[in-house]
Formats: structure tokens, sequence, C-alpha cells
């Protein structure tokens, strides 16, 4: 009992650790691309920042640690400053969850590095703590990614969706932008988009394997 208490604590200690990672990550590259297509709107509000405590909000990130995905506070973007409105709000949005994805392919070649160093140096509690450290960052830098691309208002997907939508479709949509938010946080804590968001992250996962393969044949050229 004692030992499964120490670990839950553990856990969630790595779980609010990769938190204070992820969605300052996220909202830093939404801000950054934003200010280098001619938005400086979020570095005068000081979200060009790492700091965590300037992009948390409450909400998405308790839904972060008990579900796996999340959200921060928006980061704020006049798409006035673009040259191209459409394609400036795309960009700046799609930056969010490719952080995510970046952050969760460096995690799984660490993670894959942790979990070879355990042939040679046997089961050393330190590289089961990595290993359970790195496996964090990648699921979970994962699942905000895949649940920010969802295509409804306000995640980030919403506004990649949008550039395909004539301006008067796009704005008839964000009239009940408030709407489509309760129906997405009903569905949430209804469970209606567990299946389709573990569907959508497995692949993902199976991409980044994949993509990572390269340090599996390093490693295995080196044990043999």
């Amino acid at each position: 009992m004692t030992n499964q208490i120490v670990y839950l604590l553990f856990y969630t200690t790595i779980k609010l650790i990769v938190l204070l990672t992820a969605l300052p990550f996220h909202e830093f590259a939404h801000a950054w691309a934003a200010n280098k297509l001619g938005d400086p709107t979020a570095r005068y509000q000081g979200r060009l920042t790492l700091n965590p405590l300037r992009h948390l909000d409450l909400m998405g990130s308790l839904l972060m640690l008990l579900a796996g995905f999340g959200w921060a506070k928006p980061v704020p973007i006049n798409p006035r400053n673009f040259t191209n409105t459409k394609v400036g709000m795309a960009l700046s949005s799609a930056a969010g969850p490719l952080a995510n994805l970046l952050l969760a392919y460096m995690g799984m070649i660490l993670w894959k590095v942790v979990l070879y160093l355990q042939y040679p140096f046997g089961s050393v509690e330190i590289l089961g703590s990595l290993s359970d450290v790195f496996q964090l960052i990648v699921m979970l830098n994962l699942g905000l990614a895949v649940f920010n691309l969802i295509p409804i208002p306000p995640l980030d997907g919403s506004r990649l969706f949008t550039v395909f939508l004539p301006p008067r479709q796009y704005f008839q949509i964000m009239q009940y932008e408030r709407y489509i938010q309760i129906a997405l946080f009903a569905a949430i804590f209804l469970g209606f988009l567990d299946r389709p968001l573990a569907f959508v992250q497995a692949h993902a996962f199976n991409a980044l394997n994949f993509l990572t393969g390269y340090v599996d044949m390093m490693a295995r050229a080196l044990i043999a």
C-alpha cells in the first residue's frame, strides 16, 4: 500500500513537471510564430515566454493531469497584423501542436536511449524512473497535440480548418463559438472523445516510433 502511494505521488509529480513544460511550450510557440509573422500582440502582453505562470489555465491544467489532454490560456493574436489573415492564423495556430509533437519526438528518443541502457546496466532504479519521465513526456505531449488539432473552436484545429472556408461561412461558425465550446466540454466529460482521441494518439505514437527507428537500429548494433 505504501509503495502504491509513493508511486502515485511520484507519478503525479512527474506529470506536473511535464505539464509545466508542455503547455507553456505550446503557447510560447503560438506567440513566437505570430510575432515572426508580423503580430507582436502576444509579445507586448508578456506571452513570448516559457514562464508557466504566464500561460497556465486552471481547468485546462486539471484536465491535462487527469485525462492527458487540456489547454492553457489562449495567446492573444490580432489577425489584422498578418499580411495574409487566414494563412497567418493557420500557421500561428499550427505552431502550438507542432511544438508538442517536437517535444514528443525528443522525448521518444530519450525514452528509447534509457530503455536500451538497461541492457548493459540492468534494472537500475534511476533508469526506470527516467524511463517513466520520458514516457510521460511523449504521451502527454502527443495527447495535447492531438486534442488541440480537433477542428472545433476554440482549439487550434478550428483555425486550420477555417483556412478552407469562405469568410462568410467562417463568421457564421464563429457566431456559435460559445455553444460549440459547451458541447465540446460536455463531450469531454461524458467520455465521447476518449476512443477517437486514443485511436489518433495511438497512430501518432506509431508514427513517432517509426521516425525514431534509427535509435533502435543504432542501439541494437551496439548491443550486438
